[in-house]
């Protein structure tokens, strides 16, 4: 599993209120209100930690999403492409292409109708 920036967050908060909660655990417990304060402590920092971690973009959501194309034709020597064509180097999340329209090449060109990914 890749380490990401919200893997390595939520990692590092864990180990913060862990440690705070071993800390809090060996000090003194002299007064009650000491309790509402280590409870509340524990649950900012956790909360803060948390709200990093949300923040922080996922590495899926880089995904590339074609629909709904219209219809395109190629005239001698052309192209025609509805969906989508490109290089497959660089891409790193998912391609979606749905509902693409018709690609007609009968003229004598060249036709893609969906992905074309070469």
């Amino acid at each position: 599993m890749a380490m990401t920036a919200r893997r390595v967050a939520l990692l590092a908060t864990c180990f913060v209120v862990a440690g705070l909660a071993g800390w809090f655990a060996v000090a003194r417990w002299d007064q009650a209100s000491w309790v509402a304060t280590v409870v509340s402590t524990l649950a900012a920092v956790a909360g803060v930690g948390v709200a990093v971690w949300a923040a922080l973009p996922r590495s899926e959501e880089r995904a590339v999403r074609v629909s709904d194309t219209g219809s395109s034709v190629a005239g001698r020597g052309g192209t025609a492409t509805s969906g989508l064509t490109g290089p497959v180097a660089g891409l790193s999340g998912r391609i979606e292409v749905e509902r693409t329209g018709p690609a007609d090449a009968s003229g004598g060109g060249n036709a893609t109708t969906g992905a074309d990914l070469s």
